[in-house]
């Protein structure tokens, strides 16, 4: 199996069981070895009283595309820490692009940056992920594959 091929089957077995993603209304549009992209579209139900994307929806694609990413091996892998930087506000109809990317992975322990854009390049918000493998993995995997 090669290293995208192992990256999409983890996505899809990750996918399977992501209520979250799926109700906030997320698509995977990319997965590779340590990346991935995720979009959505704001809707009037992501939207605060100020009538822009609310930061927990930015926050909550940055961090499903981090999972993503860090998960594509086929190694269960937890957030440790994140942290987010909003730079511009999504707004209701925007299609928003969080693209995520692996910095560093030494033993058990990732550093992955997300950059989240609009459909026009305006870039949103910046997140970095920490990311901690645990024990098992998301498909079973036989030598040879």
């Amino acid at each position: 199996m090669t290293p995208k091929e192992r990256a999409e089957k983890s996505a899809a077995a990750m996918w399977a069981g992501d209520h979250a993603s799926k109700w906030a209304g997320m698509e995977i549009t990319h997965v590779d070895e340590g990346a991935a992209t995720l979009e959505l579209t704001v809707t009037q139900h992501h939207c605060n009283g100020h009538g822009i994307c609310h930061g927990g929806v930015t926050f909550m694609l940055a961090d499903s595309a981090f999972a993503f990413a860090c998960n594509s091996r086929n190694q269960a892998t937890v957030a440790q820490h994140n942290v987010i930087s909003y730079t511009a506000p999504g707004r209701l109809g925007d299609r928003l692009i969080a693209t995520a990317t692996e910095l560093s992975l030494t033993g058990r322990s990732g550093i992955y940056d997300v950059t989240v854009t609009n459909q026009d390049g305006t870039k949103i918000a910046e997140f970095r992920g920490f990311s901690r493998a645990i024990k098992g993995q998301l498909f079973d995997e036989k030598q040879g594959d």
